[in-house]
């Protein structure tokens, strides 16, 4: 969790990694879309050109038809979702029904001019959607992706009054989960602002290392 910017795909595709579970990203399941132009595609760009989230029913379908796939029987991590207050009621009842808990709630904290900062200068690529910034972290040719040497742009809702209109709705829409899972001591807040590394690894020593999935 953390609001638009925070670092959440990229320190998701790492805890991923270390801890051996499908990455889920709601992200990456509308950028597919988006690219096969399927109706759910073009219907939930409008909403993510706006700024605005993508509705409810859209996104809860979608995810839970990922997670019953049989990559995620012994584990998944969880990216963009949920973010509403509804979405948060039917993961839980979608967990209920599976006799799945959830571990942790990884919140990452951090104000609303250092995103501001941060993603403005973020790039991604038009193929394969490696993101950059033109700062912190630039390809090493200029307008060109290191992995498959495409053009990477500038998101539409990458500017600044974008950016602004996304934090209202965080604000209003997303941070009252906050208040929902932390009575129920799963929910571990990290500052977001450090070093992606330093990041990552105060995520992991609040996640413990013991629940490293060994199954696969």
């Amino acid at each position: 969790m953390g609001p638009p910017g925070a670092g959440k795909g990229t320190q998701a595709k790492s805890i991923s990694l270390r801890y051996r579970i499908p990455h889920i990203s709601t992200g990456d399941i509308f950028r597919k879309n988006i690219s096969n132009n399927t109706t759910l595609g073009l219907a939930a760009k409008s909403y993510i050109d706006a700024g605005d989230l993508v509705p409810d029913n859209i996104t809860i379908s979608l995810v839970f038809d990922r997670l019953n796939n049989e990559d995620c029987k012994d584990g998944f991590l969880l990216d963009g979702f949920p973010r509403t207050v509804e979405q948060t009621a039917a993961l839980d009842n979608y967990l209920s029904v599976k006799g799945v808990q959830l571990d942790a709630v990884v919140l990452l904290s951090v104000p609303n001019e250092f995103i501001l900062d941060r993603m403005t200068g973020r790039r991604s690529c038009t193929l394969c959607g490696a993101s950059y910034h033109i700062r912190y972290n630039p390809p090493v040719v200029a307008g060109k992706c290191d992995i498959c040497g495409s053009d990477i742009i500038q998101r539409k809702d990458d500017t600044e009054e974008t950016l602004r209109e996304r934090l209202e709705v965080y604000e209003l829409q997303t941070r009252p989960m906050i208040d929902y899972y932390k009575p129920r001591g799963i929910l571990l807040e990290v500052n977001g602002t450090k070093g992606i590394n330093e990041v990552f690894e105060n995520i992991c020593d609040s996640l413990g290392a013991g629940k490293v999935n060994d199954n696969n």
